[in-house]
């Protein structure tokens, strides 16, 4: 029977264990999007994953989301990122960076400019900017020819990626983001050739996904998908179809793998998985629920075929996770109202379980 702890061979990558380090926003980054030694120390940390998915990073500046993130989208974010991977190489880990275009779920306050999207449709809530939450505003429905542009910003930030000692990149395709909001039946109401249809709907994610495998291989390339889930107010009509079809097309790309959240039915999932040729990376439990993902769920998607196991905010406070994991050692609780605060305080300030007599 397969554990977590078994070894697996995700292309060219040896993993030691099959615990994932999920991507999460921490907002700790420097001015320009840099990368910190302190985000150094903190990937380090976890470098016992099988795999790290870092938070993620901006392919351009009309993509971030919020203030704080990093980027890769120039040569200085580059440079900021290399002793980052160098860390979590040395400490024996592999990393691999999310590239998360924001699309709708942005600010003027925090690009400089009106947010773009499929259609000028707000995203539900509110947004983070500089000085505080403020109302979502309205998008600039992109004009068709802009389309491809925006979905090369991933390809860019891949190879930018790579050349930063990242092992790979995951494509954000998740939560209510630039590429969800392509694959949303409210957030998308485009007429043309990235609208409408399943095909349409779909489009934009597979030329995102392509363009990237072009740039970098499909060896380091993943993404990650929420089937159905509504984050920042999407909705997705049809969601075993749509899925079934993006899966086929992205199946034609020889993807390092994919990487889905509990935000269907678990029926749902499992037929997506029966559907993946390849490699299934499972977030068991939904994102910024009550429930936090622990062993029992972990061995549950295992048992339903899913090869590797991602766990998110476990790892914030037990940066040993997968020894706690292995020998049933209790987990730190995570403080919430350091998430997002900066500085290392709830960042750095988690040790490895400490014994005593």
């Amino acid at each position: 029977m397969t554990t977590l702890f078994d070894g697996y061979r995700l292309r060219d990558l040896a993993l030691p264990n099959r615990v994932v380090m999920a991507p999460m926003t921490r907002v700790r980054a420097a001015a320009g999007g840099l990368a910190t030694p302190s985000m150094a120390a903190y990937y380090a940390q976890r470098a016992t994953a099988g795999l790290i998915i870092s938070e993620g990073v901006q392919p351009s500046l009309v993509g971030q989301s919020n203030p704080g993130t990093p980027g890769l989208h120039t040569d200085e974010q580059v440079a900021a990122w290399r002793p980052v991977t160098a860390a979590v190489h040395a400490n024996g880990g592999r990393i691999f960076a999310q590239i998360m275009h924001g699309g709708r779920v942005s600010h003027p306050d925090t690009i400089g400019t009106r947010p773009v999207g499929p259609s000028a449709v707000p995203a539900v809530g509110d947004v983070f900017t500089p000085a505080g939450p403020r109302p979502a505003p309205t998008p600039r429905a992109l004009d068709t020819a802009e389309v491809p542009e925006h979905a090369a910003s991933y390809a860019r930030a891949a190879r930018r990626a790579v050349e930063a000692g990242f092992d790979g990149v995951e494509l954000h395709g998740a939560n209510g983001y630039l590429i969800s909001q392509f694959l949303s039946s409210n957030a998308n109401l485009r007429t043309d050739r990235y609208g409408g249809s399943v095909a349409g709907r779909i489009r934009f994610a597979v030329e995102a996904v392509s363009a990237t495998v072009d740039a970098v291989g499909g060896a380091r390339t993943g993404i990650r998908l929420s089937p159905g889930g509504t984050f920042w107010g999407v909705e997705e009509t049809g969601v075993p179809e749509l899925y079934g079809a993006l899966l086929t097309e992205l199946a034609r790309l020889d993807l390092a793998y994919i990487h889905l959240e509990a935000t269907a039915e678990e029926e749902v999932l499992v037929d997506l998985r029966r559907a993946w040729p390849g490699t299934l990376i499972m977030n068991p439990v939904p994102p910024m629920g009550a429930k936090q993902t622990g062993r029992t769920d972990a061995d549950h998607w295992l048992g339903l075929g899913a090869e590797l196991i991602s766990f998110g905010r476990g790892f914030l406070a037990n940066p040993d996770l997968v020894e706690r994991l292995r020998t049933g050692l209790p987990l730190a609780p995570v403080d919430e109202a350091t998430y997002y605060q900066g500085g290392d305080a709830g960042y750095l300030t988690y040790s490895a379980y400490q014994y005593t007599a």
